[in-house]
């Protein structure tokens, strides 16, 4: 007569829950042992491993999202062990990565010259992190004893549930850290804002204003900040713990000292930043994000000298003459319509091909930026012939430090709506001056450090619209220059006579 089977006896991982217990000790021990941010003390290999956080956090968000879509779809089956619908190889790659993705955090939140300390947000996401990552660990526990017991998997889908949530609040907070509080809704429509008891967003349409009655930080000052400052120091987001979406915040300044000192703008931290050489790493903007244009900068300068009064409107304080004759990206001015599908494509698809250098400008214009800094100066004749059907759209072109020659001025022919120029630091000479004299659209060239003579800057007396034209660390004399500033008297001229 056959025995019966013995039933097989599965092993209890005790062991396994001692060492995830011990991780997860570490992970709350963590912040307590380091204290503040502003006080850590981190060697570059640390700060280097925080640097992959953005990288990391979205394994453990793919894992968890696919191991819950796989329960729901066990649930729904009815199957009848649904249990074993997921294996522990995904809860314990998942529940690792969540641990990985916490202790790089960490590191980056530490790492940061401070710059996070004292910040609500970051200091939630941060602890909302390490809740996560132990949750990911507790689910992992429970799913690897539910299998061993041969249990009810109702426990241990309540806490993929519960993990899943953690998950969604910590991301939430790592997403205004990023992008501000406002991203997700800042170009909800009105009707949607008004039912989360949002204000109207930027571009909301307000009461039609004279030129005269403009506030000049309302209407002009503060739509530059907006877009070339405040991504990055606003609420949820204030890097040097300093924030410029308010007067006051902007003024009061952050860990360096005032934003701004009201009459003097060559003292003012955030001239003097914005004046730094775009390589150096304290420049603002940074790397990578949309630069101040020379018209802007000086509008910003004229303010703060004036004394940065925030409700003085254009009529109580005019602008010297000429300094509004080209309206900063950032306020009103001729943007040509609207981007159409086709150009919005074609935006799109050279995107591809130049990362980070493209963008409409201002944003919900048919003009268009290109900037060689997001490419690090990789860019010559072959690659920016690729950009010959932008070109009738162009508003504003950087070309610094990159390697293109004569042949891609000669090819801005068709850029006719062309103002800003920037050369400085090309191989350029003075056979670059002749293709640019029929670009009468020009308001700004700079040619610093490049090969330009006086036979060349001579002829650029003949554009109409200049306004700003930087010539320092060429070949040019005090004499031509003196020539150039009787000629085009309306025109800020920056040489080597300034040097």
């Amino acid at each position: 007569m056959a025995e019966a089977p013995t039933p097989t006896r599965r092993r209890k991982p005790r062991v396994l829950t001692f060492f995830c217990l011990l991780a997860i000790a570490g992970l709350f021990s963590m912040p307590l042992i380091a204290g503040d941010p502003a006080e850590a003390a981190l060697t570059e290999i640390l700060k280097f491993l925080g640097r992959f956080h953005p990288v990391l956090l979205h394994l453990p968000i793919g894992v968890f999202v696919l191991i819950l879509l796989q329960e729901l779809g066990a649930i729904f089956a009815r199957r009848a062990q649904p249990h074993a619908a997921t294996s522990l190889f995904p809860l314990c790659f998942g529940a690792a990565s969540a641990i990985a993705a916490a202790i790089a955090g960490f590191l980056l939140y530490h790492g940061d010259g401070g710059d996070y300390g004292g910040n609500e947000i970051a200091q939630r996401h941060l602890w909302g992190g390490l809740a996560f990552a132990a949750a990911a660990v507790v689910t992992f526990l429970a799913k690897a004893w539910t299998s061993a017991l041969d249990a009810n998997p109702a426990w241990y889908r309540l806490l993929l549930f519960a993990s899943v949530a953690v998950m969604g609040f910590a991301s939430h907070d790592g997403a205004s850290l990023t992008h501000g509080r406002d991203y997700l809704t800042q170009h909800a429509p009105s009707s949607l804002r008004k039912l989360l008891g949002l204000k109207d967003g930027p571009n909301s349409a307000g009461p039609a204003r004279a030129a005269d009655d403009r506030v000049i930080y309302t209407d002009l000052i503060a739509p530059i900040l907006e877009r070339r400052c405040v991504e990055c120091h606003k609420e949820g987001k204030a890097k040097g713990k300093f924030r410029m979406d308010t007067y006051e915040l902007l003024v009061k300044g952050g860990k360096e000292g005032p934003g701004i000192e009201p009459g003097n703008a060559d003292q003012s931290h955030i001239v003097i930043r914005m004046k730094l050489p775009t390589d150096d790493d304290e420049h603002m903007p940074p790397e990578g994000k949309p630069d101040v244009t020379d018209t802007e900068l000086a509008l910003i300068e004229w303010w703060i000298d004036q004394g940065a009064d925030p409700a003085k409107t254009l009529a109580e304080s005019p602008p010297p003459a000429g300094l509004l004759d080209s309206p900063p990206a950032a306020t009103p001015r001729e943007t040509s319509g609207t981007p159409d599908a086709a150009l919005q494509s074609l935006v799109a698809s050279l995107s591809r091909e130049f990362p980070g250098a493209l963008a409409f400008d201002p944003p919900t214009s048919a003009l268009v930026s290109f900037s060689t800094l997001p490419l690090r100066g990789n860019l010559d004749d072959a690659a920016f012939a690729k950009l010959a059907p932008l070109l009738p759209h162009l508003a504003s072109l950087d070309l610094s430090a990159s390697n293109i020659t004569e042949r891609s001025i000669a090819a801005l022919a068709p850029a006719t709506r062309l103002r800003l120029l920037r050369l400085a630091e090309t191989g350029v000479t003075d056979a670059a001056v002749d293709p640019l004299l029929k670009l009468t659209s020009l308001e700004s060239i700079n040619f610093h450090g490049t090969r330009i003579t006086d036979a060349g800057a001579a002829k650029l007396a003949a554009l109409p619209n200049l306004k700003h034209l930087y010539l320092w660390q060429t070949a040019v004399t005090p004499q031509t220059l003196q020539m150039l500033k009787e000629k085009l008297p309306g025109c800020e001229i920056i040489g080597p006579a300034a040097d």
